[in-house]
């Protein structure tokens, strides 16, 4: 739930902001970036400082669990970088539409396992809201990371 409060509430204060402040500089394409990668740093720290709750999430065949849940955190990092780059921000968007396509097998388990992180530890019920914010994720980098990616304002 936070992540999706955090997309939102940045994504509406960046749309106030471009209008009352920045004589609407800022492209709607940015703007949508800009809040996915406020979203992902948040979530890539977590990472970090959450580790051992989403080694939970990680199936029992993956290897190296503590590093993988810091590679994605690195991934995600990263990715916020990216997304504020001309140069990279339709790439970043393109690896994020997959990132979270294979990530969501992890919230699913996750939730099974009813780990005590964002919800999850509502069960498999977690799942009637998560699936459908995965969704959003993913559309949300489509639109603003690819379908409306411009680098010059309005």
């Amino acid at each position: 739930m936070a992540p999706l409060i955090l997309l939102i509430a940045s994504f509406g204060i960046t749309l106030a902001i471009n209008k009352l402040l920045l004589n609407r500089r800022l492209h709607l394409s940015f703007i949508g970036r800009l809040s996915l990668a406020i979203m992902l740093l948040f979530t890539g720290i977590a990472h970090f400082t959450s580790a051992e709750l989403m080694i939970q999430m990680l199936p029992e065949f993956v290897p190296f669990k503590k590093e993988t849940v810091y590679l994605t955190g690195i991934i995600e990092i990263t990715a916020s970088i990216g997304l504020l780059t001309k140069q990279r921000s339709k790439l970043t968007s393109i690896m994020l539409v997959l990132f979270f396509l294979a990530i969501l097998p992890a919230n699913i388990i996750g939730s099974i396992r009813e780990v005590k992180l964002g919800g999850m530890e509502n069960g498999v019920n977690y799942l009637y809201f998560r699936i459908p914010l995965q969704l959003l994720f993913i559309i949300w980098a489509y639109y603003f990371g690819i379908k409306i990616n411009k680098t010059t304002p309005n």
